[in-house]
């Protein structure tokens, strides 16, 4: 996903060493980047200059600039579409990994609430310069934030939900996490896989036993790809208890 996408291929066996980077290389803009998130953690968007930026990465300013031709700007864009990148691919490889609906739902929450909350920038930002974060957190930006999540979480869930079902249960499942991480509660750790457990049982999992029940074409949610019910009969997700043993629900 934009200039976040970039990968650094190690070769197999040693060979001579390589010259300095082109100014604008990939792994030239991935050093930029991480200076500018230090510098963030530490300064704050407002205070951070290319400058500081340039000092971080251990180049001139002139560098800088000829790797974000537009300046500061684009600098923030790039430093936003790569840790977007780096945060699904990690959620590309949890929840991948995930063996049933339950566990997915739960790899996805509980990630993306270690990354955020754990992120120093980011949390700098939100203690120092609110008013730069929030802003994207509301009103259409926060619809555009969920339509993003939705289509790029609902593939992982198509295993065990028809798409439609998928884009639904995905979307539900980031407002919930949004909520609890704009507004902590002091019983409630979404970092906690246990504390994301609870919460998916209890709202998410109920959600998804709603929408089969009311689906013309109910859905069976279970091992391997969604698929319809031998017979017309409408099969719901079972609503289990705390107590439950993990995956069963699913």
């Amino acid at each position: 996903m934009g200039s976040g996408a970039l990968a650094l291929i190690q070769p197999a066996a040693p060979v001579a060493p390589a010259s300095p980077p082109a100014p604008g290389s990939s792994n030239q803009r991935v050093r930029i980047v991480d200076a500018t998130l230090s510098c963030i953690a530490r300064f704050g968007l407002a205070k951070t200059t290319l400058d500081d930026v340039a000092r971080a990465a251990g180049c001139s300013r002139a560098t800088v600039y000829r790797a974000f031709p537009g300046g500061k700007d684009a600098l923030m864009k790039a430093v936003v579409d790569t840790e977007v990148s780096r945060l699904f691919s990690e959620l590309a490889v949890a929840m991948g990994e995930a063996g049933d609906l339950e566990d997915v739902l739960v790899a996805g929450m509980t990630l993306a609430a270690r990354r955020i909350g754990g992120h120093p920038a980011l949390s700098f930002l939100l203690a120092h310069e609110p008013e730069v974060v929030l802003p994207h957190l509301a009103f259409d930006h926060h619809d555009r934030l969920l339509g993003l999540v939705s289509v790029y979480a609902a593939p992982f869930l198509g295993r065990w939900l028809d798409h439609d079902q998928a884009l639904r249960v995905a979307e539900w499942t980031t407002r919930i996490a949004l909520s609890y991480l704009g507004c902590p509660a002091d019983d409630v750790d979404l970092t906690d896989p246990e504390h994301a457990r609870r919460l998916v049982r209890s709202f998410v999992l109920p959600a998804i036993r709603a929408l089969s029940s009311f689906s013309p074409d109910p859905l069976v949610v279970g091992e391997g790809p969604a698929r319809p019910p031998a017979q017309p009969t409408a099969r719901s997700v079972p609503s289990p208890g705390l107590d439950t043993v993990k995956g069963e629900a699913s």
